[in-house]
């Protein structure tokens, strides 16, 4: 689960990172009170940043014309201008696709005297199975850029699980960072912070790009997260209903919504032939096996490894709400799960729907013969497969002929 910025920031003020000064406004009453108070307070910028879960928004164009989701303000009389030509409208940039996202919220934020920007991030190392701190000087950039280019610049502190980060572990990144007496000492703090976000929040990712040396009104430096990304695993957010709550429905698929509800893990495509599999590994190799036998996927779909009845049944209803969809195949593996069961929901799912398009059912494992006389005898137009590859051209053929 993904949080807005201004999210994250919440939660890194809890656990002691510094962040600028900001308020969340969803009116443009909010946003132009929020800009006054801190021009009031002797901020000589605001900035107006667009709150939805997609990167590149200073360089995105709202559909309106207006260009940037990320405003530099100077005057209210800025703020007043440029608030309504964001709020309530539809930002694109490189990663939300041409279709955009509306923009229902902004973090008014007090302007930061940038000195100098760094990278930080808290992330699972699967090479060594372990948390690792990762840092650069080159902030602002997109770090895989950074790591193919100049990978001698991307700085690691590996974390013990047992003792979890150490002190001196954030003092050691801060020096080799550049940083220099009093900084090593805010920079390490922040890092332990970042650290305890990471761990305490249950996090598959924390980040923070870029990290800046900011320079305050009383000519003082300090370190602080002029950007917050934090990236929550799914599998542990039972354990933190508060976080949960911040769940943002609107920034994701209508489908993907609908599939959550049932716990089935679908991601949608822009293929033509529906797959519904078991198990993430099989329903990416489905994908690329129709791939190969010149067919395009419109989904990802995985119910799990014991799906029930009604789960098929819900994962049938929510392939066809898509209209891209030509033709479907089913591909299951029995282990845990029963091909029966499975025989069951999509036999049932084919009566109750009406389905018209083609379908072609593979299936292997516990009581998978069970499961293919049931589709054999079931008098419906269900075409059965005897392998993945077998299965992939069947439905390629059908959806050409």
């Amino acid at each position: 689960m993904n949080l807005h910025e201004y999210q994250a920031k919440e939660l890194f003020r809890k656990f002691g990172v510094p962040v600028p000064e900001g308020t969340a406004c969803a009116t443009v009453e909010e946003a132009v009170a929020a800009a006054e108070k801190m021009f009031s307070k002797g901020a000589s910028l605001v900035v107006l940043k667009s709150q939805i879960h997609a990167g590149g928004r200073g360089k995105g164009t709202f559909k309106n014309g207006f260009q940037g989701g990320v405003q530099l303000c100077r005057s209210l009389g800025e703020v007043r201008d440029r608030v309504p030509k964001m709020l309530g409208q539809t930002l694109v940039t490189k990663q939300t696709g041409p279709e955009g996202r509306v923009v229902n919220r902004l973090l008014v934020e007090s302007g930061s005297n940038v000195r100098k920007e760094f990278y930080l991030a808290v992330l699972l190392d699967r090479t060594v199975s372990r948390l690792i701190i990762m840092a650069s000087t080159e902030g602002g950039m997109n770090i895989e850029e950074v790591a193919a280019r100049t990978p001698e610049k991307i700085l690691k502190e590996t974390i013990d699980p047992g003792t979890g980060m150490m002190a001196y572990q954030g003092r050691k990144l801060a020096g080799r960072l550049g940083l220099k007496g009093e900084l090593i000492q805010q920079a390490g703090k922040l890092m332990l912070g970042v650290e305890r976000v990471y761990r305490e929040c249950d996090a598959s990712l924390v980040e923070i790009n870029p990290l800046i040396l900011a320079e305050g009104v009383d000519g003082a430096m300090r370190v602080i997260a002029l950007d917050a990304k934090i990236t929550l695993d799914d599998n542990a957010l039972y354990r933190h209903p508060e976080l949960q709550a911040m769940r943002d429905l609107a920034e994701e698929a209508p489908l993907e919504v609908e599939a959550s509800k049932f716990n089935l893990n679908y991601i949608k495509l822009d293929g033509n032939i529906a797959c519904m599999v078991n198990g993430a590994g099989l329903a990416m190799a489905t994908m690329d096996i129709i791939q190969h036998y010149g067919g395009s996927p419109a989904n990802f779909l995985d119910v799990g490894g014991g799906a029930s009845k009604e789960q098929v049944e819900a994962a049938f209803k929510i392939i066809l709400k898509d209209a891209n969809v030509k033709g479907i195949l089913v591909n299951i593996f029995g282990g845990i799960m029963q091909c029966d069961i499975i025989a069951q929901g999509v036999l049932a799912a084919v009566k109750g729907i009406g389905l018209k398009l083609p379908l072609v059912v593979r299936l292997e494992g516990t009581n998978g013969e069970l499961g293919k006389k049931m589709i054999r005898e079931s008098g419906l137009a269900v075409i059965p497969a005897d392998s993945l590859a077998d299965a992939a051209q069947k439905i390629v053929a059908a959806i050409k002929n």
